[in-house]
């Protein structure tokens, strides 16, 4: 953040108006609200860790074992437990 002049960024007339407000001092003007992004939204690490978990549950139904996918994921065996818990919640629906 940095100090702007306000005669130099602000019409005259709202200058003056704020002038009947605040004189001589420092004044914070937030941020117009907007959304934020989500974790991992703006670098692809959500999108990445959705399709790792995808693929993880894919591989259980195919018949891999709880210490295939906790040795080539590296994960621990409730991480994996609860990749294929949540993944399979949302593909059916609940």
């Amino acid at each position: 953040m940095s100090y702007k002049n306000g005669r130099d960024i602000l019409p005259p007339s709202l200058l003056k108006q704020l002038q009947d407000y605040i004189q001589g001092e420092i004044i914070y003007i937030p941020k117009k609200e907007q959304k934020r992004a989500g974790w991992g939204e703006n670098n692809g690490t959500r999108q990445f860790m959705e399709q790792r978990n995808q693929e993880i549950y894919n591989y259980y139904c195919t018949g891999w074992t709880m210490k295939d996918l906790i040795l080539h994921y590296h994960l621990s065996e409730d991480s994996i437990r609860k990749i294929i818990v949540k993944t399979r919640c949302v593909l059916a629906g609940t």
